[in-house]
Formats: C-alpha cells, sequence, structure tokens
C-alpha cells in the first residue's frame, strides 16, 4: 500500500507553526480538506480546496474518491486527540495514513492553567450534550472541555450550579496560541462573560455544602426517578461488576425499566455505551429521564419486546436482563454476544429462578442468590428488614 493521505494539525500560527517537512506536504498537496477556518489558516497555498461534506459522515467516501492524489486533511491541534484523524484512521488502512500533530488545545491550556494534563480529565462536549461531563464533576477535579459554540460555557455554569459547585473556577481560552489569544475568567453561579464562538475551557470543580458527590457506579436509588421497577444498588453493584464496563464496549440491557444499570454502564467506562429494551413506553420516558440528569444523555432506548426487538442491533459486549429471562431470549442474546463477551440475568421469582437454574445447568457460568438486608424503623427502635432476593446468573462466553 502507498502512503497518500496527510493528516495535518494545524494551530492559529496557521503554517508558520508548523515544522518545515510538514508546512512542505501542505503546501505540495494538489487536495486540501478542512473547514473554512483551516483553509483560511492555510490560504497560500495553491491546491484544489474541499470543505467538510454534509452529511459529515460521506468524508471517508470523499477521501476514497481521492486516493491517488496526494491529499490533506487540515484538524485543529492534535488530529487524534477528539478530532477527524480517530475516524480516518479506523476506515482506511494504516500504511495510507500519516499523522502529523500539533500541540492540542488540551495542552495549550493545561500550560496557561499550569496543569499537569496526567491528573485532570480532557472531555469534549462539542456538538455534544454537556451532560457528558456530569460522571466528572466530583470536590477538586480539573476538567478541560472541547465546547460547541459561546454558548457553552454558560451551560456549564448552569450544570455545575444546579449539582452545588457554583463556586468553581472557570476560564475560557479564544484563538490560543495566536497574537489574539483572549482569556476570560469567572465563577460558575456569578458566569456572564460573553465569549467567541470557538473556545475552549477549564473548570477547576469546588463543592459547595449542598454538593453531589456520587460514585461512577452504585449510585443510591433516590438518584433515579423510578416506578420502584428497578434494580436496586447493592444487586446494581454487583450486577456490574459481572458485566465489566469497558471503554467504547456496548451493552444491551433488556427489560431496562428505569435504566439505572444502562446508565451505570455508561459511567462506570469512557465512551462505553448502552441500548435499552423496553415494552412500557412511561418506562422508557423515565430513562430517558436518569439518562439526561445522569450523565448519559447517548443512552438510546428501544421500546419492544425481545427477541424481536433485538434484530438489527449492533452487537453488544455485554447483555443484561433484569427479569423475564425465557430461552429464546438467552439464546439470541448468546449468539449476539461477541467473544469474550458477559451474559448476566436477575431474578426475584421462582418462576424467573427456575429459568436460571435450567439455563445453568445447560451453558454453564455461575448461580449466585443476593440477599440484601436495610435497617428500618420497628416502632420506636430500629431493626433489619430484608429485601427480596435476588438470583443471578453470569457467564463470559469464550
Amino acid at each position: 500500500m502507498v502512503q497518500w493521505l496527510d493528516i495535518v494539525g494545524i494551530g492559529e500560527e496557521g503554517l508558520d507553526g508548523l515544522l518545515p517537512s510538514t508546512r512542505a506536504i501542505v503546501q505540495q498537496a494538489e487536495v486540501i480538506i478542512g473547514g473554512d477556518r483551516h483553509h483560511a489558516l492555510s490560504a497560500d497555498v495553491t491546491a484544489k480546496r474541499i470543505s467538510w461534506p454534509s452529511p459529515f459522515d460521506a468524508l471517508i467516501d470523499q477521501l476514497l474518491s481521492l486516493r491517488g492524489q496526494r491529499v490533506v486533511v487540515l484538524a485543529t491541534g492534535d488530529p487524534l486527540w477528539y478530532s477527524v484523524g480517530a475516524r480516518i484512521g479506523r476506515a482506511l488502512p494504516a500504511p495510507e495514513v500519516r499523522f502529523h500533530p500539533q500541540l492540542s488545545a488540551f495542552q495549550h491550556i493545561a500550560c496557561r492553567m499550569g496543569w499537569s494534563l496526567a491528573d485532570l480529565e480532557t472531555l469534549t462536549v462539542h456538538g455534544r450534550p454537556v451532560e457528558q461531563m456530569i460522571p466528572f464533576i466530583r470536590p477538586q477535579a480539573k476538567l478541560l472541555l472541547l465546547t460547541t459554540g459561546s454558548e457553552t460555557p454558560g451551560q456549564v455554569a448552569k450544570l455545575l450550579t444546579d449539582r452545588g459547585y457554583g463556586a468553581s473556577n472557570m476560564t475560557v481560552f479564544a484563538s490560543l496560541g495566536s497574537a489574539a489569544e483572549a482569556r476570560f475568567d469567572g465563577v460558575a453561579e456569578t458566569w456572564t462573560q460573553a465569549v467567541p464562538a470557538f473556545n475552549t475551557m477549564a473548570v477547576d470543580c469546588v463543592a459547595g455544602p449542598d454538593a453531589q458527590i456520587l460514585p461512577l457506579t452504585g449510585l443510591p436509588d433516590g438518584c433515579f426517578v423510578s416506578d420502584g421497577t428497578m434494580t436496586k444498588q447493592e444487586v446494581r453493584s454487583i450486577t456490574l461488576a459481572r458485566l465489566m464496563p469497558m471503554r467504547g464496549a456496548m451493552l444491551w440491557d433488556v427489560g431496562c425499566g428505569s435504566g439505572s444499570v444502562a446508565i451505570e454502564w455508561m459511567r462506570g467506562a469512557r465512551d462505553a455505551l448502552a441500548i435499552g429494551i423496553e415494552t412500557r413506553a412511561d418506562r422508557i420516558a423515565l430513562a430517558a429521564q436518569n439518562a439526561l440528569a445522569l450523565g448519559a444523555p447517548k443512552l438510546r432506548l428501544i421500546e419492544g419486546r425481545a427477541p424481536d426487538a433485538l434484530s438489527g442491533l449492533p452487537a453488544p459486549d455485554a447483555v443484561f436482563v433484569g427479569g423475564g429471562l425465557t430461552e429464546a431470549v438467552f439464546d439470541f442474546c448468546w449468539q449476539a454476544l461477541l467473544p469474550y463477551g458477559r451474559f448476566v440475568a436477575n431474578a426475584v421469582t421462582l418462576e424467573g429462578e427456575a429459568c436460571l437454574r435450567d439455563l445453568q445447568a445447560k451453558h454453564g457460568g455461575d448461580l449466585t442468590r443476593i440477599s440484601v438486608e436495610r435497617a428500618a424503623p420497628v416502632g420506636r427502635l430500629r431493626g433489619w428488614r430484608p429485601a427480596m432476593s435476588v438470583t443471578q446468573w453470569s457467564l463470559v462466553k469464550r
């Protein structure tokens, strides 16, 4: 294979900020693809200019149509850090593509703030709901965020304030690395700054007396709106441990109810995805509300009954069935499950337990009984009040 595509990170300095060898590649390009800003930063180069396609998903087909020419894609900063380079790298053979990184916005801001990149969270809400940052809001956390536009800092400020972090310090940067670089400082609860549309921001989280302090998984039941049908906190923690959330992995939550397991799966690992399948529209509405409030806005919800509703879905890395498992549902899920995938099913009824027992005898795996008791008032005193025992079957596909 012949290398024909160069993906070049460019900053506010334009061509002057590139290494001489990288600048030469851009100057010798036959075709340059990028946004209006990228083209303006390389205006002196004579090459055919192509803007980002609409829809953006057409980019790969467009690139493939140019194979054999000297093509440069211009991206902002590091093209493999929340940027277009990652998408291209997944779609094209590695020998055909060469990457040329520039300082990223994250690196610029970390240096401006005097923060160690190893000790903070780098996030993006560019073109995505700001609620994605919710799992990372905690006392003393330092966050760097790629934003969507001038309205994003205000949305972040409200999100912080609503969760008891109104005293958090916010700093917004624009035109990083150029002579026109600008900085805007403020506090979340009083944020009124008007900032340019193209900006990146830093947040130093400061918890107030009413701040929400929540784990990534094992959330208290009270965090969820529910009709009472949900996997309870202690059982949920054990369930998530056996589902094993992993970065970028996909979960099918069959019979998702209020979405508690799917939401914690997505909170439990970076970029984890989940699809919740539920027969009742009212519970789907609850799950959607919970997903937004708890930082999993990308949870996909499908109204339908398994196994029919599972047809055509992306293959899962893990499957959870919270109740009502049948052999037909298991067979479909097991066949769809990727290698090393995890299957977990819970049951509280005798009939459900019998189904798990029969399937475990046939397919192996671990069968566990989970019992939880919580202290509760008994008259003027207190005693232990047991919850319904849960039988859990779990196994890994080899």
